[in-house]
């Protein structure tokens, strides 16, 4: 496809920098890395320009991987490497944007920048086209917002399906937020495109099975899963992975390969809100061409994902993010009825409850 940036990608993107309320000579930094996609960087300059905000580049390069195997969609750049005049560019700025290849959301250098007061929006590395089907959509906002509420309230999460799975979460100690896709505030970060609520539970609190059925994603392999995978979890931890085809195969080939353990416990779960979102969306691009933000926010999915979680004090390098279909969240606690909690059912057979939607 055309490797220009192309005009009705440009104003996309411009309309999204405007709902981060970016204004004419606000310093905006544009972040990339020499991996990063050509077309995607000089789409977010164009746009940057024509709001007529001033722009200044930070180009790092792209560190070496050491293996042993390729890591993909982390949300962990390690472009920054710790650079003090990088990471002060960004804490300068009003407003960055993140084009590296994995984003910033959970790198190390993160903080510091948002503590200089910048807003951060994480463009997720995806073939601009994409961005045509994600309108801005204001009342995704209030939405989110309104699911976390639902998280926060809540004493455990369930989550089980027709395929098999039954996981209890404990939210006792976890840390709930969610995206709605743009930021507004200082000392902010949002990843495009948003409509997701998520927790990063405390350690030893998520145990029971999760079954991962034809049709969910893998989004570490940016690939459907083919053949049924029975995860078991203990305090934290799989401690099994069964399945008699390449799916189960590749799933356990490749965190042994990494020789963590933390790799094996869980990073973070909760549910995709976006209804501009598409489950099928994976099946169009390259895997050059897709980073797999859309696949964790289509509306009504359950996003479980395993390896670093900053809450429980676990960092490590290897990862799986794993959107599933047809499950039920229930919310145990979260709503009161008089004087009797009552649960909440946020998704149902992979269908987002109504007044979420």
């Amino acid at each position: 496809m055309n490797q220009q940036a192309e005009w009705r990608w440009v104003k996309r993107y411009a309309q999204q920098f405007e709902a981060c309320e970016l204004q004419p000579g606000e310093v905006a930094v544009l972040l990339y890395e020499a991996s990063s996609s050509e077309r995607i960087v000089e789409t977010a300059r164009l746009a940057l320009e024509m709001i007529g905000a001033a722009v200044a580049d930070v180009r790092m390069p792209t560190p070496p991987n050491p293996g042993p195997l390729p890591i993909r969609s982390t949300g962990a750049s390690q472009a920054l490497a710790g650079h003090r005049a990088a990471v002060a560019a960004c804490a300068a700025a009003d407003f960055v944007v993140d084009c590296t290849a994995e984003g910033l959301l959970h790198a190390p250098e993160l903080g510091e920048i948002l503590r200089g007061g910048a807003r951060v929006l994480m463009v997720s590395a995806e073939h601009p086209e994409n961005a045509e089907r994600w309108p801005h959509d204001p009342g995704l906002k209030d939405k989110v917002n309104r699911g976390v509420a639902l998280l926060k309230a809540a004493e455990t999460m369930k989550i089980t399906s027709a395929a098999g799975t039954d996981l209890t979460v404990s939210l006792d100690g976890a840390v709930r937020a969610g995206s709605y896709g743009w930021c507004t505030k200082p000392g902010s970060i949002a990843h495009w495109p948003g409509g997701l609520v998520l927790a990063f539970p405390a350690a030893k609190t998520v145990n029971g099975t999760v079954v991962l059925a034809p049709g969910d994603i893998n989004l570490t392999f940016k690939d459907y899963v083919r053949e049924p995978v029975t995860l078991r979890l203990v305090d934290d931890y799989v401690v099994e992975i069964d399945g008699a085809g390449h799916d189960a195969e590749l799933m356990r080939s490749y965190l042994a390969a990494f020789d963590e353990p933390d790799a094996y416990a869980v990073s973070h779960i909760g549910w995709g809100m976006n209804p501009a979102a598409r489950w099928e969306a994976l099946a169009m691009w390259d895997k050059v061409d897709m980073n797999g933000t859309e696949l964790r926010a289509f509306a009504g999915n359950v996003v479980f994902s395993s390896g670093a979680n900053e809450v429980a004090g676990r960092f490590c390098r290897g990862h799986f993010d794993l959107p599933l279909r047809h499950c039920t969240v229930t919310l145990d606690g979260g709503s009161f009825e008089g004087n009797r909690i009552v649960d909440d059912v946020v998704v149902e057979a992979g269908v987002l409850r109504s007044d979420l939607v």
